[in-house]
């Protein structure tokens, strides 16, 4: 729609990754730069990195379109998810080589004698493997010893790797892919677009697009849409679509940072309507159990009734040593009334209650010992004096 409006050609903010629109920012020049210098080299592997939208399939792109195609055999893989065995597979059949129901030994055989085909016929080979982050270590292994193949000291096929940020780290610290690491001659990540290349970006791209000036666009419009994407490629392309598309719907003559800012709201405001699943309720018995209050223990059931200090003082002293079982138990959760504030007077209370106890007892014990003292005393004179009968008189009425 917004095409027709502008006069323009064709749609030059496609999410389609269109070599036609490259264009060569800092970073893709070095990115560029970096595949130049490996395809001097003939050999090894190259790993290029960068986020999501960050121009790498549309990098392929360029490079596969200026290539020399009579020097240079290239072949393409983007489907990465697979095993050793099929990403063998997969080469063979992107270099025209039937792989259907050959033996794995056979079908090396047939790949290197492809390989040296080629060298024969004065070409190269280089494959390029996107989406990277997705290979599995025998994928990469077998891509490894295919770049093993050798004629007369050259190597018969060049490796391109691009994927996202991650795979520089494994490629960079994985233990199990030494080998391969060893065999990396180049690595660069593509970084997002610099505020000042927002502009030739967009005017680049228009310009493609068969642009006349049609509509005008203000600096802050240029300032908007690099805070609005980072400067990342796709993100531009995403935002610069609809922004056409409300200039158009608008008739605008000029894009502003308030129209901007105007499609970024509405983008803003989709992303909010996309609400996420909630979480799957519960059920009847779920919520019963979560609404239970924790268990809790009455501390006055559960005490040791007191020892009655009237009663037998032995006895009672027994009864308040608890088994060993009993006193390793599991801790049992305070009922938090027991707690509750105001509750430290009452404790400080009990504390008192029960010093008083303690102390009269220990004055009861003193008692009862000093009277076997005397007992023990009475008998010894006895048997010493050969008296008849020892008095417990004293004793007994010391101990009442």
């Amino acid at each position: 729609m917004y095409s027709e409006h502008y006069g323009l050609t064709g749609n030059p903010f496609q999410l389609t990754p269109d070599p036609r629109f490259w264009f060569e920012s800092e970073t893709h020049k070095k990115a560029m730069a970096y595949l130049g210098y490996g395809l001097a080299q003939g050999e090894g592997f190259i790993v290029i990195t960068g986020d999501i939208g960050a121009g790498k399939t549309t990098l392929v792109g360029h490079l596969m379109a200026t290539i020399d195609t009579s020097r240079l055999t290239a072949v393409q893989i983007v489907s990465t998810q697979v095993e050793g065995d099929d990403m063998l597979r997969l080469v063979a059949q992107q270099l025209g080589i039937d792989a259907h129901g050959v033996e794995k030994a056979e079908l090396i055989d047939r790949v290197e004698r492809f390989l040296h085909g080629q060298a024969r016929e004065g070409k190269r080979t280089l494959l390029i493997v996107d989406e990277a982050q997705n290979l599995s270590v025998s994928a990469l292994e077998e891509l490894r010893m295919l770049s093993n193949f050798q004629s007369a000291g050259r190597a018969l096929l060049q490796i391109f790797l691009l994927g996202q940020p991650e795979f520089r780290d494994r490629v960079r610290k994985a233990p199990n892919l030494e080998q391969l690491r060893q065999r990396v001659i180049a690595t660069h990540h593509l970084d997002p677009m610099q505020a000042n290349e927002i502009e030739p970006y967009i005017v680049h791209r228009l310009s493609i697009a068969g642009w006349t000036g049609k509509p005008q666009f203000t600096v802050e419009a240029y300032a908007t849409l690099y805070r609005a994407t980072d400067g990342v490629p796709r993100r531009l392309n995403t935002l610069m679509a609809r922004v056409l598309l409300f200039g158009a719907v608008e008739d605008l003559e000029t894009i502003d940072g308030d129209a901007v800012k105007a499609v970024v709201a509405d983008l803003a405001g989709e992303d909010a309507d996309v609400v996420p699943e909630s979480e799957p309720a519960l059920s009847a018995s779920e919520n019963v159990e979560a609404d239970e209050p924790p268990e809790t223990v009455d501390l006055s059931k559960t005490d040791p009734e007191p020892a009655d200090l009237d009663s037998d003082i032995y006895a009672s002293l027994v009864a308040t040593e608890q088994p060993e079982e009993e006193r390793v138990k599991e801790p049992v959760q305070l009922d938090r009334s027991v707690a509750a504030p105001g509750s430290a007077n009452n404790d400080a209370g009990e504390e008192a209650d029960a010093d008083a106890r303690i102390a009269a007892l220990e004055a009861r014990l003193e008692e009862q010992e000093a009277a076997l003292r005397r007992v023990l005393t009475l008998l010894v004179q006895w048997v010493e004096e050969e008296d008849t009968q020892p008095s417990f008189g004293v004793v007994r009425g010391d101990a009442a």
